[in-house]
């Protein structure tokens, strides 16, 4: 949450703004030259935007009609510093809804629109915990088997798979065993062994 302030720079500039930071807003400053304080604004996104008229009220007027306007800052709050009296009349036909303040009304109404900012965050952050509270709530409860009270549905039969055949198993193709030699007759097996052959 910030705070966009614009005005030239000049010698006065930095404690106009160190007085604006009493009121607990953060100050984002810069000048009102075209495109740097709109860059600026799409940056931070100001809640509220304070435009001195201390140096070249012209020119202020014209940032000021700009930014009330624009679809990125015609929502943030615009307050006006040290109008000329000679500019008052104009700046009121065109921004009627931008308030021409003092430096000390302007530090009061910071201060209570960061009160008020303050504020909505808590409000968002309490109910972001509600909302996980009751959502861990639901999956406790969801997860919780049934109590005694509680009606319980029968657990529904399993269906029996129909038996399935085994498949045959289909024979491999077995290669030949190789052929075994023949063993000789076992009276023959002596001489064989002996080396003496059979007449």
């Amino acid at each position: 949450m910030s705070v966009l302030y614009l005005e030239f720079e000049s010698g006065e500039r930095a404690a106009r703004v160190q007085k604006l930071s009493r009121s607990g807003a953060h100050i984002v400053v810069s000048e009102p030259r075209w495109p740097g304080f709109f860059e600026v604004a799409k940056k931070e996104k100001p809640y509220a935007i304070a435009i001195d008229f201390s140096q070249a009220p012209s020119h202020a007027l014209e940032t000021a009609d700009y930014i009330a306007k624009a679809k990125e800052t015609r929502d943030a709050k615009l307050f006006l510093l040290r109008v000329p009296r000679d500019r008052a009349d104009a700046v009121r036909r065109r921004l009627p809804q931008a308030p021409v303040v003092s430096e000390g009304e302007l530090t009061e109404r910071l201060a209570e629109a960061e009160r008020e900012a303050q504020a909505r965050a808590r409000e968002k952050k309490e109910a972001a915990a509600q909302a996980r509270k009751a959502a861990r709530a639901r999956k406790i409860e969801e997860g919780r088997p049934p109590g005694p009270a509680a009606k319980s549905k029968p657990a529904p039969t399993p269906k029996k798979a129909p038996e399935k055949k085994a498949p045959e198993k289909k024979a491999k193709a077995r290669k030949p065993p190789p052929p075994k030699k023949k063993a000789l007759p076992k009276k023959n097996a002596s001489r064989a062994a002996s080396g003496v052959k059979k007449k």
